[in-house]
């Protein structure tokens, strides 16, 4: 199982997953250098790790998290987080018309509500999403 998840990680990296790692990456930038969004800077970090090897990994919500991360998800929502799931959406529709893209479209809609609310979440191997919680 392990070598299938290194084969699809590589796929999508050089299929989209370079590109939305890059988006994160630049949203992290404009985050650090505003100083007060250094939180929101690290999270889009953490993403943009997710989001170049995606295949073996899930997401699954911190159980610490509590109102700050609620506050702070809407307040990501409004500024970058609609920008990044908007191209999570557009980056899908390109691999859904193409046969050997429909897994990587799909994973990239799996993309979509980490993109939009991501704190208070943490990455977990997929073995792990369910014991983890």
């Amino acid at each position: 199982m392990k070598l299938f998840h290194l084969l699809l990680n590589i796929l999508w990296l050089v299929l989209c997953g370079f590109w939305m790692a890059i988006g994160y990456l630049i949203a992290a930038l404009i985050c650090f250098v505003l100083i007060i969004t250094i939180p929101f800077g690290i999270a889009s970090l953490r993403i943009a790790g997710f989001v170049l090897w995606p295949f073996g990994r899930t997401t699954v919500e911190r159980p610490d998290a509590g109102a700050p991360s609620f506050v702070g998800n809407v307040i990501w929502v409004v500024f970058a987080g609609w920008w990044l799931a908007l191209g999570h959406l557009l980056t899908s529709i390109p691999l859904f018309l193409s046969i050997i893209g429909i897994p990587f479209g799909w994973a990239n809609l799996k993309l979509i509500p980490i993109s939009l609310m991501p704190l208070g979440r943490e990455i977990v191997p997929t073995d792990q999403a369910f014991g983890g919680r």
